[in-house]
């Protein structure tokens, strides 16, 4: 095991936390978020705990959810780990499966709570308390969080405190991502103060939306843009549909038309640099810039609200790029990751919880969940280390991240979450809907193959209803809300069910919920092969990038 010693930072926190403990941890009146991390510094716990549950799914001879994540790695991302669907490579520390809340019932938990008791529950505010109690802690290095929700954000998707954080409206990623197993989610995107303001320093909002466009283009194009003064190449990609932007203020033909436009509505090709205040910063293909930060809130499930999206949060998780490393330096870093793991070594993330944790490619994640009474405190570093799964080193990821990648084109794109009218297409490189391949290839709606909802809906006697999951598709009467959102009662019992979780505070055995024990997940890990190689059920066409 490496060093794991807080820094002296982190030290004069929990020093100033120790006051608070009791009353934090006990259920007492006085809300200190930093205290539950400072009262368990020092106790790494589980030092596997970034792989998540679903890698401990049976596949049931040739159930394969696995794909999803476990692809062959594209452009800076060099990491081919499909062989993980083929077999369970867990060092005999990550045996025996931890995530032992997926084995309980929680049904008669959740029965003890009304209904009206949940939706007064989930319609309180847990985000404004947190960031008053972490603004008054000056003695706190981590992120405050600065974006004033309550404000809301204008018809183009901007915070309107000024903060400059933009809402993304995204596809949510196959599977366990989907509101009918749980949560619903919604996302926001800031870029350093230089690319919101024109050369002279003065902000710009026109300049802020090329800088937003130009990185939508290099992150969700499925394949890379051309970058620099050179012309697109007949062959080129249809490239990126954005909102409208100056060509004027790029000083370059961005739609490949042979001309310079005062606005334009596609990107084919990208500048060498991004504009304004940030014309010293390069664009990069599949890389976001150093200062990016993405904020993310993890919500229970409200019925009555189109989109599903509760006022209380279950989680906030922040990123922030801090370092943007070379081509090579990638490329190492997932050497590296190789190296652990062919050693048996769980992975290393420096930092520590008051200021969260950093992965090898540059991002810093903190993130904040409920305490026992609902309000958000700060994540240990246990369960820090839950969020360093899948923002390490999985193939599919796009600079370790999802969102930005699975945006909607364009304006339409630019609003707050929401899956109604939004089509299921496919991914990049797909011929059929993404919905309708992960059911396909997983024989259920999430990795256990337990939502009996969605499995009653489209499975009817066992067999996938293929013509009514296409009901989703383009060209379809229905929408992904249609495919992926659940019932009233059932998104009532989710958020019942997970009320209890919060209510027993032992993350670190799980913080997903299933509806009645899972069946289709390994307690013990005592093989190698997953099966799938044997069933031919192994895919290596996974893709974050989506065919709008």
């Amino acid at each position: 095991m490496r060093d794991r010693r807080l820094s002296p930072a982190s030290l004069a926190v929990a020093a100033a936390s120790a006051v608070l403990i009791a009353g934090a941890g006990c259920g007492g009146d006085a809300y200190d978020p930093l205290a539950t991390a400072a009262a368990r510094a020092g106790h790494p716990g589980n030092p596997e705990a970034s792989i998540p549950p679903m890698c401990y799914a049976t596949t049931a001879g040739g159930a394969n959810g696995c794909w999803t994540c476990h692809t062959t790695g594209r452009g800076p991302n060099t990491l081919a780990d499909h062989d993980l669907q083929r077999a369970y490579s867990f060092s005999d520390a990550a045996r025996r499966n931890p995530w032992t809340h997926l084995l309980e019932d929680l049904s008669a938990a959740a029965a003890r709570t009304s209904d009206a008791e949940i939706l007064e529950y989930i319609r309180e505010d847990n985000y404004a308390p947190l960031r008053k109690a972490l603004a008054a802690r000056p003695d706190y290095p981590g992120y405050v969080p600065d974006l004033d929700l309550e404000a809301g954000f204008d018809d183009d998707g901007f915070a309107r405190d000024g903060s400059g954080f933009r809402a993304v409206r995204y596809k949510p990623f196959p599977g366990s991502f989907w509101p009918t197993n749980g949560s619903a989610g919604d996302v926001f995107l800031r870029l350093p103060a230089a690319f919101r303001e024109d050369a002279s320093g003065a902000p710009s909002r026109e300049v802020y939306r090329l800088n937003l466009a130009l990185l939508e283009a290099a992150i969700a194009s499925p394949s890379p843009l051309p970058v620099g003064g050179a012309a697109p190449p007949a062959e080129a990609p249809a490239g990126r549909e954005v909102e409208p932007v100056s060509e004027l203020l790029a000083g370059l033909d961005l739609d490949g038309d042979g001309a310079i436009s005062a606005s334009v509505t596609r990107i084919r090709r990208l500048p060498a640099r991004y504009v304004g205040g940030a014309a010293g910063v390069p664009v990069r293909a599949w890389i976001y810039p150093r200062g990016t930060e993405l904020l993310h809130s993890v919500r229970y499930l409200d019925p009555d609200r189109p989109a599903l999206l509760a006022a209380r949060m279950k989680e906030l998780r922040y990123a922030r790029k801090v370092d943007e490393p070379d081509d090579w330096a990638i490329a190492r870093a997932y050497e590296r990751e190789a190296e652990e793991k062919e050693e048996g070594r769980p992975p290393f993330h420096a930092g520590a919880p008051e200021v969260g944790l950093r992965n090898a490619f540059g991002w810093q994640i903190q993130a904040f969940i409920e305490d026992e009474r609902g309000r958000l405190r700060l994540q240990t570093a246990e369960e820090h280390r839950a969020c360093m799964g899948c923002h390490g080193a999985v193939g599919v990821t796009v600079d370790q991240t999802f969102s930005l990648a699975r945006k909607v084109p364009g304006a339409a794109g630019w609003r707050h979450q929401d899956l109604r009218g939004m089509p299921d297409v496919p991914q990049a490189g797909h011929a059929e809907p993404e919905v309708l391949t992960y059911l396909r290839r997983a024989r259920g709606a999430d990795d256990y193959r337990g939502n009996a909802e969605m499995l009653a809906r489209f499975f009817p006697g066992g067999a996938l209803d293929e013509a009514e999951v296409r009901r989703g598709a383009p060209g379809g009467d229905r929408d992904l809300a249609y495919l992926v959102a659940p019932s009233r009662e059932r998104a009532l019992l989710l958020d019942k069910a997970y009320r209890a979780l919060v209510r027993a505070q032992r993350f670190e055995a799980g913080r997903d919920v299933v509806l009645g024990p899972a069946t289709g997940i390994l307690r013990v890990v005592e093989g190698e092969s997953t099966g799938l190689a044997e069933a031919e059920r192994v895919y290596l066409d996974g893709r974050a990038h989506l065919a709008w």
